[in-house]
């Protein structure tokens, strides 16, 4: 198709996005090409999702062998690779069972649906309550909407589903106010993403668990986009010694290709009977196999290993950069999932990058996000702080 048919074809897609003025082409780890031939330094990695760069070899292959063999089957019957998945999962996480679906949305209605069934079992009906965080994240299908708490996405969307509380985001007194038998579940982002890359505390996430200990409260963790190595453990929240009874992961799950689940502990996991919950997609062999490939190359192809010593670099540039010009007030997240606060609004900042060919995106108000591919190379880091240095320079 030609280039003016494709701008022509644009009036046909809902206007649900902002997007930037650019069609991509072709990618090649952490390089993207438009339809003009232009090259791009990728630090968005489709929101934390190409863990592993474009057109990674590991991909590619379990791809073409999987889908030349089997792609689809349904749930009513099993397949290898997703029962081999599942046994990864669990093996790696120490947790005993999984449920697969599509995304990350999809792994926290799932997550909340377990915590609910799991509340009634153990205190009855009015045993329902899910309190979750103040700036959180979730996703945007109604269940994950009703739990991201952040008004500007909810509020075009009321009512909401009941039964959900807020609290404040590290402080364990407000949670202390908030939690008691009726609660089922508290749902939590070890680092809330697009609230501004704002990590947890340690003695937070400890306390939080020992609260939900004592209430039977289902302790659920959102890794949709800190898991999967992307803090420098394959799960974040072995940085912190806590662990959940559920783990939402999706994105960088099978590097690309769609595919999301939750790992849960027996205790909680076995909630779930025949007929509670399902996904048509969900585990496809296809989906599986690849996920597969990319968790062995993470962990028994030295990737996540790397991931800290990536992520302190990095840090240290930008804190070169900050050292110079009175623009950056800090620096936040661990790993490759990094925060630049600033002190002025970053969009002109982040357009600067993009017209000089490095992709960065935003969270919170004034936070500028690095995800670069877990497998990033030290030159493509100096190339991406030299771009970043220049639009700090120039910014007016």
């Amino acid at each position: 198709m030609s280039k003016s048919n494709l701008e022509e074809s644009k009036k046909f897609m809902m206007k649900n996005y902002g997007r930037l003025d650019v069609i991509f082409d072709h990618g090649i780890g952490s390089k993207l090409y438009d339809t003009n031939g232009k090259e791009y330094l990728d630090f968005v990695s489709g929101i934390a999702v190409n863990c592993l760069g474009h057109s990674h070899p590991v991909i590619i292959k379990a791809i073409t062998e999987q889908s030349a063999k089997l792609m689809h089957v349904s749930n009513i019957y099993w397949s290898e690779p997703n029962i081999l998945l599942a046994e990864k999962l669990c093996t790696y996480s120490g947790l005993d069972m999984a449920f697969f679906c599509n995304s990350g949305t999809e792994a926290i209605e799932a997550a909340l649906k377990l915590g609910r069934k799991y509340g009634k079992i153990k205190g009855g009906e009015e045993k329902n309550i899910i309190l979750s965080m103040e700036n959180s994240f979730h996703g945007r299908t109604m269940g994950a909407l009703t739990v991201t708490a952040q008004p500007k996405y909810q509020k075009a969307f009321m009512p909401l589903i009941p039964g959900v509380m807020y609290a404040n985001f590290n402080d364990i007194e407000d949670v202390r106010k908030k939690i008691n038998s009726e609660t089922c579940a508290v749902i939590i982002e070890p680092i809330q993403g697009e609230g501004g890359i704002v990590t947890a505390d340690i003695n937070f996430l400890k306390e939080v668990r020992e609260l939900c200990d004592k209430f039977e409260v289902v302790l659920i963790f959102d890794e949709v986009q800190c898991g999967m190595g992307r803090t420098g453990s394959l799960f974040a929240y072995e940085q912190f010694g806590v662990v959940p009874d559920i783990v939402c992961l999706a994105k960088a799950l099978a590097g690309g290709f769609p595919i999301g689940a939750i790992i849960a502990n027996e205790k909680v996991g076995s909630a779930f009977v025949p007929g509670d919950h399902g996904c048509t997609f969900g585990g496809n062999p296809l989906a599986s196999a690849v996920s597969l490939a990319v968790i062995s190359e993470l962990v028994e192809g030295g990737v996540v290993e790397k991931v800290k010593e990536k992520g302190n670099y990095l840090i240290q540039k930008i804190n070169d950069i900050k050292a110079k010009y009175d623009v950056i007030d800090e620096i936040r997240g661990r790993g490759l999932l990094l925060g630049i606060s600033l002190k002025v609004d970053p969009k002109a900042i982040i357009n600067s990058c993009y017209e000089k060919g490095l992709l960065l995106t935003r969270a919170g108000e004034n936070v500028i996000r690095l995800l670069p591919p877990l497998n990033v190379t030290i030159e493509d880091m100096d190339l991406a702080m030299d771009i970043l240095e220049e639009a700090i320079r120039n910014y007016k």
